[in-house]
């Protein structure tokens, strides 16, 4: 079992392991603890490096399972120590984006009753869909003006990992349309914006909305039938 540093620590970006398993078909290494996120939920995998003293190995990417992909000619040996270092630049605006994502998730429900039919994000922009019948200017600055509004309010962001059976007795716990959660899963990790939202996720968040920043609302679409998208952008120099 591998220890799964970001699930309860997003701001971990160094950390000491030990390499557990090594794959020269795949150049791909597994560590017993890693805060390098694989991706998932519409965030993108972390990247970084691994260091053995004067040896550098680049993770050009993190798969589930615990696979760290190494680019460049060399390998760490199993028992190897190494210290993973993250981008930490590109982690932060991430984790930033994904709770503007949240918070946008969070209002759009609460206001509106809108569900949740897809999302994705990229370092400091992002989209998601939502079932909504119309979407117009009007109401798109409305939505901007709300969320902006949560980011002022400087609300905590909580991480837990709660037992399957607890987690689900929590109303609206899952926003997307579709349950994601694969049946074999006996813990649920969820993340609270404390006072706006409460729903299962995997992925990076800070630990409190202002350091979000500014939302803007950059467009918005119909995909067709009543599923809308809005696009958000962040200030890349944050709040």
């Amino acid at each position: 079992m591998t220890e799964l540093l970001y699930q309860t620590d997003s701001y971990i970006n160094k950390f000491p392991a030990i390499v557990t398993e090594v794959d020269p078909a795949t150049r791909s290494v597994r560590l017993n603890r890693t805060a390098f996120y694989p991706g998932g939920g519409g965030q993108p995998h972390d990247v970084g490096v691994l260091q053995a003293g004067d040896r550098v190995y680049p993770v050009i990417k993190v798969e589930r399972g615990n696979l760290h992909v190494i680019g460049g000619d060399d390998l760490p040996q199993v028992g190897e120590e190494v210290e993973g270092v993250l981008d930490w630049s590109r982690r932060y605006s991430l984790m930033r984006t994904h709770t503007a994502m949240h918070i946008l998730c969070g209002v759009v429900w609460r206001d509106y009753g809108a569900s949740v039919t897809g999302g994705n994000m990229e370092p400091l922009k992002g989209r998601m869909d939502f079932e909504f019948e119309r979407l117009q200017k009007e109401l798109v600055s409305e939505i901007e003006e709300r969320i902006n509004a949560e980011v002022d309010a400087a609300r905590e962001v909580r991480v837990q990992i709660l037992p399957r059976e607890t987690a689900f007795q929590i109303p609206d716990l899952i926003r997307t349309k579709i349950n994601l959660l694969p049946e074999g899963i006996q813990e649920v990790r969820t993340v609270e914006i404390v006072g706006l939202d409460l729903q299962a996720d995997g992925g990076t968040h800070v630990a409190n909305t202002r350091e979000v920043g500014r939302i803007r609302i950059t467009d918005y679409k119909s995909k067709g039938g009543i599923n809308k998208r809005i696009y958000v952008e962040l200030d890349p120099t944050g709040p």
